[in-house]
């Protein structure tokens, strides 16, 4: 008989992935509240949230400069709580207030990076070499980062970010305060990424930088991931032209919302009941029935042995889980 080719293991994939700050003399603020997302090998996947929404909390947890409430994350196949150290070493990690070091020359920052990382001189020099004629920073090499444009102290963290050529990079809002030409040199940076097989999880909420570069979509909001997709079907399943549009529909409290959320974390997933007797059924529950918190709505789905996922039904308000034979 046959077997099936597994599927490769993805670049991330996080589960129930939930962050609380405690904050002193006030209430907790829960800035993840059981965020699910996938990023595959080779892919762009943008995450598009307003501010506020836990992009930045999810992408330090999987930079490992922060830890997780609760909840799991794995990149390149490690979890980031066993072992955060193989983790960095598998990652550039590149965010808007990345700083440099401004005593150290483009050349001395590049080498310091490179020895944090364990690469053998050699290999360390050619390859400080190759990205300084890559990134245009040949001429300004020897100068100290204090003395650069703002450009190029971007390509220097560029730089610094795949000098040990990671297999995955994680990038928080990088075009955030840059010009027209350094925003634009950090799109075509991307690009070049995944044309090389890279795979690069960003977050923006500059919605022409996701419709441009990312092969899915994911739409985060109060720390959940509501829907994800390509552009096509995004536009597609909300009816909505522009991306701005789908944001704000997909945002919206909407029962039809969060039935695409679980069916953008599993693709197989067949809904069993029809939008009108949503909230109106009575739900049988086995061990493997899972229960997602979207707004004001419960979305019970079901995950089967064979991988499928069969979504029950979705309930506003709370939720009474009565067990008996499915």
């Amino acid at each position: 008989m046959a077997v099936e080719p597994r599927e490769p293991t993805p670049a991330i994939e996080v589960r129930g992935l939930t962050k609380t700050y405690a904050l002193s003399g006030k209430p907790p603020v829960q800035a993840l509240a059981g965020l699910d997302l996938t990023c595959r090998r080779g892919e762009v996947f943008g995450l598009l949230g307003a501010n506020g929404a836990g992009k930045t909390t999810a992408l330090r947890i999987l930079a490992t400069i922060q830890r997780p409430t609760s909840g799991s994350a794995c990149v390149d196949g490690i979890d980031v709580r066993a072992d955060p150290l193989e983790v960095r070493r598998r990652i550039g990690y590149l965010s808007c207030s990345t700083g440099l070091y401004p005593r150290l020359s483009v050349r001395e920052t590049l080498d310091y990076f490179g020895r944090l990382h364990g690469m053998r001189r050699d290999l360390l020099e050619r390859r400080i070499e190759e990205l300084c004629h890559a990134f245009e920073l040949t001429p300004v090499a020897d100068r100290r980062c204090e003395a650069l444009s703002t450009g190029q102290r971007q390509r220097v963290s560029i730089a610094r970010a795949v000098l040990h050529d990671p297999p995955v990079l994680i990038l928080d809002e990088p075009t955030t305060g840059l010009d027209v030409l350094a925003a634009g040199a950090m799109i075509d940076f991307i690009e070049a990424r995944r044309a090389a097989g890279a795979s690069v999880l960003f977050s923006t909420h500059v919605l022409s930088e996701a419709e441009r570069l990312c092969d899915r979509i994911g739409v985060i909001h109060a720390g959940r991931l509501l829907d994800v997709g390509t552009f096509g079907e995004l536009s597609q399943r909300t009816g909505q032209r522009w991306l701005e549009d789908i944001f704000e529909y997909v945002a919206a409290d909407n029962p039809q919302a969060a039935v695409r959320t679980v069916q953008g974390i599993y693709e197989r997933a067949q809904v069993l009941v029809s939008f009108p007797e949503m909230g109106h059924r009575y739900l049988a529950s086995s061990r493997h029935v899972r229960i997602l918190l979207y707004g004001h709505y419960r979305i019970a789905y079901l995950v089967k042995d064979d991988g499928n996922v069969d979504i029950l039904g979705v309930f506003h308000g709370a939720l009474d889980i009565t067990r008996y034979q499915l």
